[in-house]
């Protein structure tokens, strides 16, 4: 396996640091919330919606900014989802108010959904399938693993030195930097790669639906899951879905072409990927929550208990592009979801009310480090091996979507099965919570074996680019 020339190992660098300023935007402001509260006077109902707002735009939008990109070109909608990015992150380092801010947590949440798609459609297009990709997803891999600790450990410092505004101003200077160093990187010759009109319908309806889905997920946990709140959001939204179905199949350019739905391995590597984040992303949650909650770590402390999980994430994830071309692609990722669900159920059943970090989180949570690359990697290798060209920023959509709502699904499920568990022990306040926090990994590890037994059905085709005097695989977007 060759070693990726000198400007793709650039773009590549710079796509993976896009990765990372993502997931750690996220990690970041969570962990200042309980400054802002403080300092604007705010609610808890209010605060979650500092949270819950940005994921709502950011899932909601993740597949029109991928097919935004296939008809604008990749490195411009990428160059303008970062601008959006870095000027809603300042309009929050100024906002007077909860509302304010809340409006500037969407318009970050729209930014991050045009970057990220476009940044993954960009990658896909610079490697085409084969060990350079599997190197490079792992290379996404393994940022996003550090980026949620990276954020969490920067999330504290920057609050407790500068204040919580600061958290902001640093996503503008990262952007900014990242903005620059994309002109100098990417080609410039970067037309769209998707001619024809655009499906409005097609993309006002699937915008619609996935918000609603997502906004109705992300409040269950606030309003309740019967509450009319709920129900009606998710009830509206998933009522658009069909009506999206109907919509593509009539459009003259649909948004996303009936035989790409059609495709099996397509559907089954989404639902895969969702299924990964259904339980990766609510464990660092959970295990945050056990360190500051119940063994009373401070913050800093907290998100520094995973920084061995995600060392081990860097150390693995240039390694798997190696293991899919030793044992192939679906038995390395039904070995990822064994091992996620092992490391799962071990954590789950080693968390105690009087435990230690070395006895309790350290060692399972190592082998859920070398878990993660192994399902990240192949469910993007899966769920992208059979895009054409034109088709890079849907398939960058389709699968980032997946994988944002399993996270808000993830999230939404297993935090009300830690609370409700919770709240039913009549015992001390640590054990109950260390009960609820049992109850939702055991949760969890019930998803990672549902995908285990899934995966070894999945058997994608690689799709053969074709030969042609135009063919230039390092130019395009």
């Amino acid at each position: 396996m060759t070693t990726a020339p000198a400007p793709r190992r650039g773009a590549l660098a710079l796509l993976a640091a896009t990765q990372l300023l993502l997931i750690m935007d996220t990690a970041i402001v969570n962990v200042a919330l309980p400054s802002v509260g403080e300092h604007l006077a705010t609610g808890s109902a209010d605060l979650s919606w500092v949270a819950n707002a940005y994921l709502i735009t950011f899932g909601g939008l993740l597949l029109l900014g991928g097919r935004i990109a296939d008809l604008l070109g990749h490195r411009r909608v990428f160059l303008g989802g970062l601008g959006l990015l870095a000027v809603a992150s300042a309009a929050g380092g100024l906002a007077p108010g909860a509302d304010a801010l809340v409006a500037a947590r969407a318009a970050q949440g729209v930014g991050a959904a045009l970057a990220a798609a476009a940044a993954f459609a960009l990658l896909l297009l610079l490697f085409p399938d084969g060990p350079a990709r599997h190197r490079a997803l792992g290379a996404f891999a393994a940022m996003g693993g550090l980026g949620g600790v990276l954020g969490t450990v920067l999330g504290g410092v920057v609050t407790d030195l500068l204040g919580w505004r600061s958290t902001f101003w640093l996503n503008v200077l990262l952007a900014a930097v990242l903005a620059v160093l994309a002109l100098l990187v990417l080609d410039r010759r970067t037309g769209p790669v998707r001619h024809g009109g655009f499906d409005l319908a097609g993309a006002l309806t699937a915008t619609a639906g996935i918000g609603l889905v997502a906004y109705a997920l992300v409040g269950a946990a606030d309003a309740g899951w019967l509450s009319a709140r709920t129900l009606g959001a998710g009830g509206a939204g998933l009522a658009l879905l069909p009506v999206f179905t109907a919509v593509e199949a009539r459009a003259a350019a649909p948004l996303v072409p009936p035989s790409v739905l059609a495709r099996p391995a397509l559907r089954l590597s989404n639902t895969l990927a969702a299924l990964a984040q259904t339980t990766l992303f609510p464990m660092f949650f959970l295990v945050s929550l056990y360190l500051q909650n119940v063994l009373g770590y401070p913050p800093l402390g907290g998100g520094l208990g995973l920084l061995p999980l995600s060392l081990v994430v860097v150390a693995v994830a240039p390694q798997t592009g190696r293991l899919i071309f030793r044992i192939g692609l679906h038995r390395t990722m039904t070995l990822g979801f064994v091992l996620l669900c092992a490391g799962t159920l071990w954590l789950a059943l080693a968390l105690t009310p009087d435990g230690g970090f070395a006895s309790t989180v350290l060692a399972p949570s190592l082998l859920l480090g070398a878990a993660l690359p192994l399902v990240v990697v192949t469910t993007n290798v899966a769920a992208t091996a059979e895009a054409a060209a034109e088709e890079t920023g849907l398939a960058s959509g389709l699968v980032n979507t997946s994988q944002q709502f399993g996270s808000v699904l993830g999230l939404a499920v297993l935090v009300a099965v830690a609370t409700s568990r919770s709240e039913a022990v009549d015992a001390a306040r640590a054990a109950a919570e260390t009960s609820g926090y049992r109850a939702a990994l055991l949760t969890g590890a019930a998803f990672a074996a549902a995908a285990a037994l899934l995966s070894v059905r999945l058997h994608p085709q690689r799709r053969v680019p074709e030969a042609s005097p135009g063919h230039r695989v390092p130019d395009r977007r």
